[in-house]
């Protein structure tokens, strides 16, 4: 019996090939992932902020060796205890110069609605760097709790005496060998000057005349004169004398703030509105769990931050029903409040307090101002 003729070829079977719409489907994935992963690897010119940590201004903070002390704490004065929260809030931007954030990075970001992606140099100036960014920002700390302190005392009656410090000279500028850092500026062409923009305007009205300084210097008293000059700042002409100034105030009570690793000035209101509260028998939030942000003066004037979108999404997850924001601010917080916070428009400490006593008797906040067509 014959199993097998070999005179009889074998054709195998023709390969069945793909569609040409399903190869070119394959090339295309294939750039694409490949041209993704290069694009992942590739410098930004990109920053991400997200919320950052919230704290209370009636409760506690870590100090530097570890331990649990009050956020505010005074002598010199009566205090009271307190209840709810009056919480801060803040950004964390994710990368610097040194390491911005992957293209992938960016995309998540970009369709999370409580981060925002933005320009790296809007967060980092060119030439600036990190360690700079950071001592810049721990100054403007300070200086927004001397400016926060200032506020909450002189609305609570206090006398708070002021004067107008040198910090920085500008290179190359007008007052550069003439003024020195630490000096104080006592007037002006003879005005007394006790704030920064008094001697602004007196600057500006002189439109580049020499102006007469009053200083003090180590305990003694001098007079010198500088010519200013005209700059743009802001796209704006303005005129100069190139000095970087800082308010020092004499306080009647000592009111200490303790906040390490946050910096900016952006928690002026709220440690303005802490030291009222921490000073006074009435409690300003009625038990409320309060949030919010702005920088304030010495008059008690609110003022613009950044990053309110980031902030209002932090107090939220950190339990905040109410939330106190700039008024100049507005235009970036309509139509970006997370279900469940109401947020009120603030212009002054003032209005700050106007808002708490109606959060804290439970009444009807409707006539409360808010931000025009926010969703609360």
């Amino acid at each position: 019996m014959v199993l097998i003729d070999e005179t009889v070829a074998v054709v195998p079977a023709p390969k069945k090939r793909l569609p040409r719409g399903t190869i070119v489907g394959l090339w295309a994935l294939t750039v694409a992932l490949v041209v993704l992963l290069i694009i992942t690897f590739l410098p930004t010119s990109y920053v991400i902020q997200r919320p950052g940590p919230v704290y209370n201004t009636l409760g506690t903070a870590t100090a530097a060796d570890g331990t649990q002390v009050p956020l505010i704490s005074v002598e010199g004065a009566e205090t009271f205890e307190t209840s709810g929260s009056l919480d801060l809030t803040t950004v964390q931007v994710v990368g610097n110069r040194e390491r911005t954030p992957s293209w992938f990075e960016l995309a998540s970001a970009w369709f999370d609605p409580s981060k925002a992606v933005v320009p790296l140099a809007s967060v980092f100036p060119e030439g600036q760097s990190s360690d700079e960014r950071n001592e810049q920002n721990a100054t403007l700390m300070v200086d927004s709790q001397q400016e926060a302190t200032a506020a909450a005392l002189t609305e609570l009656g206090y006398d708070v005496e002021s004067s107008v410090r040198v910090v920085e000279l500008v290179e190359g500028s007008p007052a550069e060998g003439v003024l020195e850092p630490d000096d104080v500026i006592v007037s002006a062409n003879g005005t007394p000057v006790a704030d920064a923009e008094t001697l602004r305007e007196i600057i500006r009205a002189g439109e580049g005349q020499p102006v007469e300084l009053n200083i003090r210097r180590g305990g003694s008293d001098e007079t010198v004169t500088i010519t200013p000059e005209s700059r743009e700042i802001d796209g704006e002409d303005t005129w100069i004398i190139g000095v970087t100034l800082i308010h020092d105030y004499e306080f009647p009570i000592d009111v200490t703030i303790q906040l390490d690793n946050v910096g900016g000035p952006s928690a002026g209101m709220m440690f303005a509105l802490g030291i009222v509260d921490t000073l006074t028998p009435e409690e300003l939030t009625g038990g409320e769990n309060v949030a919010g942000t702005g920088t304030i003066d010495a008059e008690g004037t609110v003022g613009p931050i950044g990053g309110i979108r980031q902030k209002l999404y932090g107090a939220r997850a950190a339990g905040a029903d109410f939330f106190l924001a700039p008024e100049s601010n507005c235009d970036e917080v309509v139509g970006h409040i997370p279900n469940g916070l109401r947020v009120f428009a603030t212009g002054t400490l003032e209005e700050s307090m106007t808002a708490l006593d109606a959060i804290a008797d439970g009444g009807d906040v409707a006539d409360l101002p808010t931000c025009t067509g926010a969703a609360s």
